[in-house]
């Protein structure tokens, strides 16, 4: 009999992703805001409603609920949605678990790479590093309190936390975003073009969260980021050579991304490097570990 695997964040892109990567082997539910299909189950955060039955007999939770960082400006309203998004929804989960008395074999938790801090430096972070004074890194510090209760409240064997880099899909997210500017000659590095952007390819993420359910040894945080480092300047050159269009405009300086985001900017002018040697420890071994690899994979002609 499959063990069965609670997903939450059901409309991400990678919950979606990984999905396919895991019913093969697990059955895999969905918690949901609007249900769909037979294995979805509905909750409202805001609401602190869920339908309980959605944890009979789950092994595993995987929790990657939280809205999205940089979908809108950073008002205070928008702050306080980032944060519970990713918090009171664990708490949600917590509170059911201890209603039915059960106990998951794990808890693993997305998390952000921006635990670090948003700033640019030469220095490369390991998951012992001190957490940064930001407010992406206050988001990352409650979101991983939130995993810790699990184990700290006797809910799950162990807690995993995934430190996601940015992640690289031609379906949704920052590439996607990056495609059409330089497909239109307009595209151009983000402010000085020198801050770090730690990486993943959306199967590599994927990967990460099969390999950390398949292997209960595995516990606590894992920067989940390519090995190789690359600047914002870096993955625009790289992506209109693959593309085949020059880079003629200067670039975007930054305070016009302020005027425009607010303090969102510094999520895309700021930005260090993070080491995965912690994980690649563990044995996982990325399937896309350079970015020449992971573009070519993402930009083919069949999709683009």
């Amino acid at each position: 009999m499959k063990e069965i695997v609670l997903i939450t964040g059901a409309s991400g892109m990678i919950a979606r992703e990984l999905a396919r990567k895991l019913e093969n082997k697990y059955s895999v539910r969905f918690l949901t805001r609007r249900k769909e299909h037979d294995n979805e189950y509905e909750w409202d955060i805001r609401k602190k409603t869920i339908d309980e039955s959605a944890l009979e007999d789950v092994s595993h939770i995987i929790h990657l609920a939280g809205a999205n960082i940089s979908e809108k400006r950073w008002t205070d309203e928008r702050k306080k949605e980032l944060i519970s998004s990713r918090v009171d929804s664990a708490a949600l989960l917590r509170n059911v678990l201890k209603k039915k008395e059960i106990k998951l074999k794990s808890f693993i938790s997305a998390s952000g790479i921006n635990f670090y801090g948003t700033m640019t430096s030469e220095k490369i972070f390991t998951e012992d590093d001190k957490p940064g004074h930001d407010f992406l890194s206050e988001v990352v510090i409650l979101w991983e309190r939130a995993a810790d209760h699990f184990k700290e409240h006797n809910l799950a064997e162990r807690v995993v936390k995934i430190r996601t880099a940015v992640v690289l899909s031609e379906k949704e997210g920052a590439l996607k975003k990056m495609i059409p500017p330089i497909r239109y000659y307009v595209g151009s590095p983000l402010g000085s073009g020198r801050q770090y952007m730690p990486w993943i390819h959306i199967d590599d993420i994927c990967s990460v969260y099969e390999f950390a359910l398949q292997h209960p040894t595995l516990h606590g945080a894992y920067n989940a980021v390519s090995p190789q480092h690359i600047t914002n300047t870096d993955l625009t050159k790289a992506i209109a050579e693959i593309l085949g269009k020059p880079l003629f405009m200067p670039n975007v300086p930054a305070f016009v991304l302020k005027l425009m985001f607010g303090e969102l900017a510094s999520a895309v002018l700021e930005g260090s490097r993070a080491s995965s040697e912690k994980v690649q420890h563990t044995g996982f071994k990325f399937q896309f570990p350079s970015l020449n690899e992971a573009l070519k994979n993402l930009l083919t002609e069949d999709k683009y």
